[in-house]
């Protein structure tokens, strides 16, 4: 049984731990969404508490079109005229660049020439044409604004099939290794400014924004693929337009020396001495600064003069300026981690202020190797250990664990910049701890399971609950103890067998048996077995019992007590089978013994073996000879301080040579205080002295003047047993060589 347990415990909650582990080692091998989810979340989070300083963003300003500008200027679009004038302003005011958030892909409606195109049929309409024949368009006028200042303008990528015109940068890429066309994506027909427009820009850049699965923005991406040529960003051309930056440069997987990327996978994009790190789809990651309202311009104050150019200059001298609206109906609305609604052109002017200050966030290409060994090796580490820590020390541990990797991705994204992912790390060891847990529990219903199956019908219910409580209380397999035993035996069951029916004799022996397992158990025994009409029970195991000397008297006495109750009360019931007075004899004895699961490969029971049970047996079999009805052996009687105990004899019982000294025991502290008994352990010690002496008549004198008290006692039986023989020594001595000792020939 040791090993069986052992097994249960061991093997189980390891086993099981190792294969939530490789669950979730293919779990982060698929990386299904939610957990790709549950990552960003945590970076997330991580900007929430630790958002970039704004004092990093001083190079850039964004001039918001927001509600009130839209309240004041009126609706959008506006004139081109107006957006000539913003672009004048800031380029009088210092602006190193201004780059539209918007695309001019159509003429201007307001235009003067189209006005007249409008009305010409219309009574008047030659008068309005003459007027307005001699004014230039709205889109002349603002291409000569863009020729004046350095603007950058944006464009969208079109969906396959969708009429629209090739990019053709201003600044072409370079490409240090493999083209990236893996994960960057690869559009085809572009929306582009009105030509007059994009020729008159010193940069164009895409300006689409693709937001996660959940429609949160983190990144911006700084390049993309048309018809396999890469074109650069918004946010990429603002900063190479403000900079007047030579071509960009793009560096992939292969041509960068990196060994932990596929070939062709996007790494950097470089401007002049600007590295900028990338993931393979080309993209940056944005660490949006805490919200500051003093960096957003209102548009309508620059159109409409309301700001001062002083104040202006201040706002905006040497730095890229976004233009971009805020406003909903502009329909430029996009998600942050820090604000759930805010125009779109925040998040390019948050990536361009990272570029220009040289603060970036990473997710360098050995983190994915650096978490998937932190999951191995504490997840695998805690499925191995924590079977043998135990729950406090094992939700110790998994704290420990959980607290470490926590602490080591936040320093690293506070310290460092880098994102490195808790979740499946922090998952493996949750994973791990929460099925070992249940496992662990299971398996301990298991094992007590086990335990009551085994036991219940050995011990009490109470040793049983506290086994199955604590299994550690309980050593199994084949260990010496020093134990207690007892045998028990119907005297005259034979004739008893005789007299009724087999289902009779059943139905007797379970009206005996029942009441007598009940004492032994209430006085803490382990039943052994029923042999017949004998019971063998033992004490001091499997749980420690250091009183199982005189539980096993008291049990036995209780035994003895019991069955004269039922000698009254159980003749006369109706349906019940008593033969008359029954009589039993019980024979105890203590010492070492070997106690556990004993039998074969097929069938186990949890007994004991050794020369205290055989003794224990032959003690039994001698209450016969003697007329006694308990009988213990030298060994139990010394541990039995206070006890009524009589010496009886010393005997060598069949199948042993050392002889033993054997008492009855006669009753508790309250007999062996009576003078009763008192006088009768003393005539009886005299007469067992004279006895071995051989002065025969001293023997019977000692052994006639306790006549009495045998009698009153119960042990007449004892008394004519020594009669008889010193009547029979007296006729033939023993002679000189007597030791005393009486020779059993029964068992």
């Amino acid at each position: 049984m040791t090993g069986v347990i052992e097994r249960l415990r061991n093997s189980g909650p390891a086993a099981a731990g190792l294969i939530v582990l490789a669950l979730v080692l293919l779990f982060k091998w698929i990386d299904p969404a939610p957990l790709e989810r549950l990552r960003l979340q945590v970076f997330d989070a991580y900007q929430v508490y630790h958002p970039r300083d704004p004092a990093l963003g001083q190079g850039v300003t964004v001039v918001d079109i927001d509600e009130k500008s839209i309240a004041e200027i009126g609706q959008w679009p506006w004139p081109r005229t107006d957006i000539a004038t913003l672009t004048r302003r800031l380029g009088e005011a210092g602006a190193a660049a201004v780059v539209f958030d918007i695309v001019f892909s159509e003429p201007d409606r307001t235009s003067p020439d189209a006005i007249a195109a409008r009305y010409q049929n219309t009574e008047g309409g030659e008068v309005l044409l003459a007027a307005l024949s001699g004014l230039p368009g709205n889109d002349e006028v603002l291409a000569q604004s863009f020729a004046e200042v350095p603007v950058v303008t944006g464009y969208f990528f079109l969906e396959q099939g969708e009429a629209g015109r090739e990019v053709e940068p201003k600044a072409s890429f370079t490409v240090k290794g493999s083209l990236p066309t893996r994960k960057v994506p690869q559009y085809g027909p572009a929306l582009l400014p009105l030509p007059i427009l994009e020729e008159a820009s010193q940069g164009v850049g895409f300006v689409t924004l693709d937001g996660d699965a959940d429609g949160i923005v983190r990144r911006v991406p700084l390049v993309a693929l048309q018809d396999g040529v890469p074109v650069p960003s918004l946010t990429l051309e603002a900063v190479r337009v403000a900079r007047e930056a030579a071509s960009p440069n793009l560096l992939t997987s292969d041509g960068s020396g990196e060994t932990l990327a596929s070939p062709g996978a996007a790494v950097a994009v470089t401007l002049d001495d600007i590295a900028i790190p990338v993931n393979d789809a080309g993209e940056m990651w944005v660490h949006f600064p805490a919200e500051r309202e003093d960096e957003l311009l209102p548009a309508w104050r620059i159109v409409t003069g309301d700001m001062a150019a002083g104040e202006l200059r201040a706002q905006v001298y040497g730095r890229i300026v976004f233009v971009g609206g805020s406003a909903e109906g502009l329909q430029d609305l996009v998600s942050t981690p820090l604000d759930p609604s805010v125009g779109g052109v925040t998040a390019h002017a948050a990536a361009a202020e990272q570029i220009l200050a040289g603060h970036f966030l990473e997710r360098p290409d050995w983190a994915s190797g650096l978490e998937l060994m932190l999951l191995v090796v504490l997840a695998g580490g805690l499925a191995f250990v924590l079977p043998r820590l135990g729950a406090a020390k094992g939700a110790l541990a998994a704290t420990v664990g959980i607290s470490g990797v926590a602490a080591l991705s936040w320093f690293s994204f506070t310290r460092a910049n880098y994102l490195l992912d808790p979740t499946y790390p922090v998952l493996g060891i949750v994973a791990v701890y929460t099925v070992q847990t249940v496992a662990a529990f299971y398996r301990e219903e298991r094992q007590r399971s086990y335990i009551r199956s085994a036991f219940d019908r050995y011990l009490s219910p109470e040793l049983v609950r506290q086994i199955a409580a604590d299994p550690g209380k309980l050593e199994l397999g084949g260990e010496e103890r020093d134990m207690s035993v007892l045998m028990c035996d119907i005297r005259g069951f034979s004739r008893i067998s005789e007299r009724y029916k087999p289902n009779e004799v059943i139905d007797f022996l379970i009206d005996f048996l029942t009441p007598m397992s009940d004492l032994l158990m209430a006085r803490r025994a382990t039943l052994d077995k029923y042999i017949g009409d004998a019971i063998l029970a033992f004490w001091n195991a499997p749980l420690d019992d250091p009183d199982h000397h005189r539980n096993a008297a008291r049990a036995a006495l209780e035994m003895l007590a019991k069955t004269e109750e039922l000698n009254r009360t159980m003749p006369g019931q109706e349906g019940v089978i008593w033969p008359g007075e029954v009589k039993i004899g019980i024979g105890i004895n203590s010492g070492l013994c070997c106690v556990g699961n004993m039998g074969s490969r097929q069938r186990l029971s949890y007994s004991l073996i050794g020369d205290t049970v055989n003794m224990a047996s032959r003690l039994e079999g001698l209450t016969k000879q003697y007329g006694v009805p308990i009988i213990v052996g030298s060994s139990l009687a010394a541990e039995l301080q206070g006890f009524a105990l009589l010496e009886v004899d010393r005997v060598r019982v069949v199948g042993r040579d050392a002889p033993e000294t054997i008492f009855a025991l006669m009753g508790d502290e309250q007999l062996a205080a009576r003078e009763r008994f008192q006088d009768l352990a003393t005539s009886h010690s005299a007469m067992l002295a004279a006895y071995r002496a051989q002065d025969w008549d001293a023997a019977q004198s000692a052994l006639d003047g306790g006549g009495p008290d045998y009698s009153e006692l119960g042990i007449a039986g004892l008394r004519d047993l020594f009669a008889t023989r010193i009547s029979n020594l007296r006729a033939s001595p023993p002679g000189a060589g007597w030791d005393g000792v009486f020779q059993a020939t029964e068992k």
